[in-house]
């Protein structure tokens, strides 16, 4: 795991594509809260846990049985998530003091989260705000939907900045900034404007696979925060080698 960050209460990992960032209650496989508590086993009780309904529960270190029979996932150092294959910088908490600073700063929207995105098709504007609210598919449990209409009491808030950063006739190359935090936000965001991200396999299945992407091309950039002490941080994370072979193949430098 490449760290780039860290104090005595905050971690920063670039999190590679393809690995959870905790467990799902449903299958057994590698996690990154696994790995935190094996690298700081001090921190096995940062954090919050949360509850499901699920009925499979995978073997220890997994999710426990709660009093209700719910199935209870620990979290150790989780403050905010990523998906499966979505890669990029992703904040933990080493101490109790360390997450509820975080949580502060997420509930108060003063972290800052940029991502960088291969959306398909081209878009007719070179920025905007795709403010449409979010809601659970009732016919898949997976998917989130964005509603046409903010009114109502149906869904929740969710606003994404953009701006593309390189256009080609089939592709745009795009950073995006949540100011909300609801969950696959970009992928459904996007999908609303008839650009899915390249690679969504759960939003555009069907879909051609283009610039060699086998997962979601999706990574999270950059991430601004406070410390415990009140000092601003802000983390670039690394692009992986898939992004990087894209951003060749487009043409496209930051530099």
């Amino acid at each position: 795991m490449e760290l780039l960050y860290e104090d005595k209460d905050l971690v920063v990992i670039n999190k590679p594509a393809g690995l959870a960032v905790h467990a799902d209650g449903r299958t057994a496989e590698p996690t990154v809260s696994e790995w935190f508590v094996k690298k700081y086993p001090e921190a096995k009780d940062v954090g919050e846990p949360i509850r499901t309904s699920l009925g499979f529960q995978p073997p220890s270190p997994s999710p426990r049985r709660g009093a209700g029979g719910e199935v209870v996932i620990e979290r150790p150092g989780i403050v905010h998530r990523l998906d499966r294959e979505t890669s990029g910088a992703l904040i933990l908490a080493k101490t109790k003091a360390g997450y509820e600073c975080l949580k502060k700063q997420f509930q108060n929207r003063e972290i800052e989260k940029i991502y960088h995105a291969f959306l398909h098709g081209k878009l007719k504007e070179g920025h905007g705000t795709i403010n449409l609210k979010i809601e659970r598919s009732k016919s898949d449990f997976r998917k989130r939907l964005a509603l046409r209409s903010l009114g109502g009491a149906r869904g929740r808030e969710a606003i994404t900045y953009y701006k593309v950063l390189k256009q080609t006739p089939e592709v745009a190359f795009v950073e995006a900034k949540p100011k909300t935090g609801r969950t696959h936000q970009i992928r459904v965001h996007f999908k609303a404007l008839h650009h899915p991200i390249l690679g969504d396999k759960l939003y555009a299945p069907k879909l051609p696979k283009l610039l060699g992407f086998e997962r979601l091309a999706l990574h999270a950039r950059e991430i601004a925060f406070k410390d415990v002490l009140g000092g601003q941080h802000r983390v670039l994370a690394n692009y992986p080698e898939d992004f990087k072979r894209a951003l060749d193949n487009v043409g496209y430098s930051d530099i």
